[in-house]
């Protein structure tokens, strides 16, 4: 067990631990004084609220500081005793009647919570969503707010706890309200709004060159001197009793220390207890350290299996001498970030000090006022839960927002845990539709036969896209052609391939439904890397004619229009598999065109044959190239493509009307010797425009060249078999407007 331990804490890493905590204690100090001064009423409420005894809040606190401080890899989160479990320690020393029978149920706990350290359990942090992190701390902060606001009135609302995750802050609400108005303190208002002052202003002034003195900490020492003042000069603002904070008093090591007991062993529900507390620790120890993580301006990654370690001999000790759960804790965890903590050196500090204060300084830190320790907690929850923070999760678009504002509200209404679990659920439910979307993508053409559809199916098809595919498959019209292409699949569902194999033997043989399937092993497995299977039947070339061809062209540019790109990801290998069909057509576009023609037309690999023409003038030796990519290569197409914006027109046209010399004339001067172009347009009319309509010449003129020059071309043209048209690309919108096929 010892080397396993070593293992996980890494002597190394302990060293280094050594050599860097002490980097920066100019940052670290201070932020862990005032740590410390947001910790001890803390530690003192969640034990009331637990209902275990006081000081067993502050050994948790003191243990969360100095032993999981020293072990934890955390930069910046800080332990203490866990608000997440305040129900479950209230409930189950109800139910095993005494104290120290729940203090086994927690040793027990803490092993358990080693062992998951140990067998690095700790790797569910890494599956949190960033959405859920951030409801969380923003969560957190709206029950710093709603929580802190009595204190900071002087309010003392019953049994009131500094921090209760689990208590549902909406119920009685009304009272809560009508009760605060009659029992504010004015010298508790008085105090907050100059603290709030002090922390506002701090950065607008001269202080802000106070870099070794925290404003945190300048509001609690100013709110003691303050409240003295009141008592001698203005004793109507004076603060006492409920309204300081109030440490009790340690007469003896029999009062400071309670031992479990061990003969419950075999108590079923000691078992049982243990077993929650482990899980529910653990759970919020990695949300609060992901959270924590996630406030580190550094962006330090804390290792979670570590943590868990940390926080199990932690629970394991806190059990051993009569302390409650601890886990990492958001609030102060905060607080340490928010005053400038560097290293662990802070948490450590801050678990000294509650030791300190608990044995030797109760009677100082009893002058402190809870409302300048509200007030540090407000400032820090309008940090987690700021406007900004939820316009900038709107934006991210609802994906992202609605589990990021579920979480938030349901942790409001419930506990920790529970809001974490439904904000999951959602940002599963967005996670599970977005895989019931895009699973594959399916296209369409139009043929003389009917339709013929091409199903791709994406890199990972698991069960959760089965009710898709289904539903397209089944959903096909008779007497149509489907080709299924799982060839950029590396792993398939064996439930999946089931689905195809049915559809293909008997809803599509029913429905007359010609089904081309390529690309589909009958077996995957996880992270295959095998060669792609051959397959008897490949993908027919089912556009019969140049038409079609055209029509097919016309459909893939709108649909790049629309964004609806099918995926044409290969493997240098594969790259012949997908060439040696004949090509749909050959292409002859501009040099000043670098778009690539497969994305603009959404084509396959080797569908095309680009050929350039400067200016989109054809010329003999091109004229002749694109007969052999008809005749040799079988291109059933020749599509002559302009473009907008021609560049080489564009400074040929310019030079022209400026009276300069240019090697580009020519690209312009068939058009202009035609007349095609007025004087009076070449004058008025706007650059860009002349530009265009040259272009648009220049394609008519490529046409007319190709079938007065070339008779093999003519000839086919005429009887049918060869399709020419030109085509002009806007590179605006990136739409391509087609001619009709030249007639004979």
């Amino acid at each position: 067990m010892e080397d396993n331990i070593s293992s996980v804490v890494g002597k190394s890493n302990v060293e280094n631990l050594k050599r860097s905590i002490f980097s920066k204690p100019g940052k670290d100090i201070p932020a862990g004084i005032v740590v410390f001064l947001v910790a001890l009423p803390l530690c003192l409420g969640i034990a009331l609220a637990s209902g275990a005894p006081l000081i067993s809040g502050l050994i948790s606190g003191i243990i969360g500081g100095i032993v999981i401080g020293a072990i934890s890899q955390s930069d910046v989160s800080v332990s203490g005793p866990a608000a997440s479990l305040t129900a479950v320690v209230l409930v189950a020393i109800q139910n095993l009647e005494r104290f120290e029978i729940f203090l086994l149920a927690l040793v027990l706990g803490g092993l358990i919570q080693l062992a998951l350290g140990l067998m690095k359990a700790g790797l569910i942090a890494d599956y949190l969503p960033t959405s859920i992190i951030k409801g969380l701390l923003a969560a957190i902060g709206l029950i710093l707010i709603i929580s802190q606001i009595p204190y900071a009135m002087g309010v003392e609302l019953g049994k009131s706890r500094m921090m209760d995750y689990s208590q549902n802050f909406f119920t009685g609400a009304q009272q809560k309200v009508t009760f605060i108005f009659k029992s504010m303190a004015p010298g508790a208002i008085t105090l907050s709004l100059i603290s709030m002052g002090v922390l506002v202003f701090w950065d607008k002034t001269f202080m802000r060159k106070l870099k070794l003195v925290p404003p945190f900490l300048v509001v609690v020492i100013l709110g003691v001197i303050l409240n003295q003042f009141f008592k001698y000069v203005i004793p109507s603002l004076y603060l006492d009793g409920i309204h300081l904070v109030n440490i009790p008093k340690i007469e003896g090591f029999a009062s400071f220390v309670t031992f479990p007991d061990f003969t419950a062993i075999g108590n079923i529900q000691v078992w049982t207890y243990a077993f929650t507390i482990a899980l529910i620790a653990s759970i919020a120890s990695l949300l609060a350290i992901e959270a924590a993580d996630n406030l580190d301006p550094h962006k330090r990654r804390s290792p979670p299996n570590r943590e868990l370690v940390a926080q199990g001999i932690g629970n394991t000790l806190a059990g051993l001498v009569g302390g409650i759960p601890i886990t990492s804790v958001i609030v102060r965890s905060s607080v340490n970030i928010e005053t400038g903590a560097e290293t662990k050196l802070s948490t450590i500090i801050h678990g000294t000090l509650l030791l300190v204060s608990v044995l030797f300084l109760s009677s100082v830190i009893n002058l402190i006022p809870l409302a300048s320790l509200a007030v540090l907690l407000l400032v820090v929850g309008y940090k987690l839960a700021s406007v900004t923070i939820f316009k900038s999760m709107y934006l991210k678009g609802w994906p992202q927002f609605l589990p990021f504002v579920v979480t938030t509200l349901s942790i409001l209404v419930t506990d920790v845990l529970i809001g974490v679990m439904i904000g999951t659920a959602v940002s599963i439910f967005f996670l599970l539709r977005g895989n019931f979307y895009n699973p594959f993508y399916i296209e369409s053409t139009s043929t003389p036969k009917g339709k013929v559809y091409r199903l791709e199916l994406s890199n990972e098809v698991s069960f959760l896209n089965k009710p898709a595919i289904k539903s397209t498959l089944w959903n096909l019209p008779k007497n149509s052609q489907i080709i299924i292409d799982a060839t950029f699949a590396t792993y398939i569902e064996p439930d999946v391939i089931e689905i195809l194999h049915d559809f293909q033997d008997t809803f599509a043989r029913e429905n007359d439904i010609e089904v081309i399937m390529t690309g589909l092993r009958e077996s995957y497995a996880a992270k295959n890397q095998e060669e792609v299977m051959d397959v008897n039947t490949e993908v027919t070339n089912v556009l019969a004619t140049p038409q079609d061809i055209l029509d097919y062209l016309k459909d893939g540019n709108q649909r790049y229009v629309d964004g609806n790109l099918v995926s044409r990801r290969l493997r240098n290998k594969e790259l012949m598999d997908f060439i040696k069909e004949a090509p749909l057509a050959a292409v002859v576009n501009s040099i000043d065109m670098r778009e690539p023609l497969n994305m603009l037309l959404n084509t396959g690999i080797g569908d095309l044959i680009p050929l350039r023409a400067a200016g989109n003038l054809m010329s003999d030796f091109l004229i002749y190239s694109t007969e052999i990519a008809c005749r040799k290569q079988g291109a059933r197409l020749i599509l002559l493509m302009g473009n907008s914006g021609n560049s080489f027109i564009s400074e040929a046209l310019e030079c022209y009307l400026a009276g300069k010399e240019s090697y580009l004339y020519p690209l312009l001067g068939p058009a202009l010797a035609s007349r095609a172009i007025s004087p009076e347009q070449l004058v008025k009319e706007n650059l860009n425009k002349l530009v265009d309509e040259i272009t648009l010449w220049n394609l008519a003129e490529s046409k007319r060249r190709i079938m007065d020059q070339n008779q093999y071309i003519r000839e086919q043209v005429s009887l049918g078999q060869l399709g020419l048209c030109s085509a002009f690309f806007d590179r605006e919108t990136g739409n391509i407007e087609f001619s009709a096929l030249v007639k004979v």
